[in-house]
């Protein structure tokens, strides 16, 4: 089979990336750590023209993209596909349910923090999704095993990118960026093996990876066969997200002003990112290409209360 073209895998993407911008401000990106190939990204909550940040209006967001998320590609377009058919919604609404039934009311989710990785890999690193691992779960009371997202590009040599994703919502941002780098090395840096952490999720690609085309998914599975040549041709790389609370924001009723807020978490992204390099370098994997994602909120608490709440979950 011929070798699978950025082109390919950006037509898959799902979502306007304009949209995105509604909820998350774009403070700063594309900074390099230096001492390591990390790439930092920051983004904070957007700020209306009434000087609000609402974190219920991005939880709502969110939900309503879940079943993007949540539902694999190809249920999905024959779920479109009948909605055209027949001049219909409820095959797509359908889905929609399906998804929210998949995600836990557990009041520390993480799952908050999943969603936010996943559309900003989607709609601003415009990297997808190729493994839709909520529709594996058995249990909405659990979390799934294994990485937070699986997605994927092309290098300009032709290898598979195969990013590793993982995610952290936590009161203070050095613990979220420790424990966030500490989940994601093992997928970057064992050996390969039977015995390694990111096996299951390898053994899923060659057989549950869903790229909506079925020659599309079948080339791209190629990669994940472990009897193919192919398999030799892909390059493990880490996209992370840190979500903490942040002093950026002013506190009580005083109205934020979107400047002000994107001024003072510029101000502390130096401060990250030598935590980052500490970290990678900790972690050895200070080698690897990650693209690590910082958003700042007011409150960790209050996100992941919003999101169960937008879900109906409280």
């Amino acid at each position: 089979m011929p070798d699978i073209s950025v082109a390919q895998l950006e037509e898959i993407l799902s979502g306007d990336p304009e949209e995105l911008g509604v909820h998350l401000s774009l403070v700063k990106r594309d900074v390099a750590v230096a001492g390591c190939k990390a790439v930092m990204h920051c983004h904070c909550l957007s700020v209306d023209a009434m000087g609000r940040v609402n974190v219920a209006r991005l939880a709502e967001f969110m939900r309503d993209t879940l079943a993007d998320y949540a539902i694999p590609r190809t249920k999905l377009k024959a779920a479109r596909d009948r909605d055209s058919k027949f001049k219909q919604t409820s095959a797509v609404a359908k889905l929609h349910h399906e998804a929210i039934n998949l995600f836990t009311d557990l009041a520390n989710t993480g799952e908050g923090g999943e969603m936010l990785l996943y559309l900003l890999t989607e709609r601003f690193l415009k990297i997808p999704q190729v493994l839709c691992k909520m529709d594996l779960k058995t249990s909405s009371a659990m979390h799934y095993h294994g990485s937070d997202g699986v997605y994927a590009h092309v290098a300009d040599d032709g290898v598979i990118k195969l990013y590793w994703g993982e995610s952290k919502i936590y009161s203070d941002p050095s613990d979220a960026i420790r424990d966030c780098l500490a989940s994601l090395a093992p997928f970057l840096i064992e050996p390969e093996g039977e015995e390694a952490k990111r096996e299951r999720d390898l053994i899923l690609l060659s057989d549950k990876a869903d790229l909506s085309d079925s020659q599309l998914t079948e080339a791209f599975r190629e990669y994940f066969t472990t009897s193919s040549p192919k398999s030799n041709r892909r390059r493990y790389c880490g996209v992370a997200l840190v979500g903490f609370d942040c002093s950026c924001y002013p506190s009580g009723d005083i109205k934020a002003v979107a400047a002000e807020v994107a001024a003072k978490a510029e101000e502390a992204i130096a401060a990250w990112s030598k935590q980052v390099l500490n970290r990678v370098t900790t972690e050895k994997v200070d080698q690897i290409e990650i693209q690590f994602f910082c958003v700042p909120l007011p409150s960790a608490d209050k996100f992941r209360e919003a999101f169960l709440k937008a879900l109906g979950k409280t």
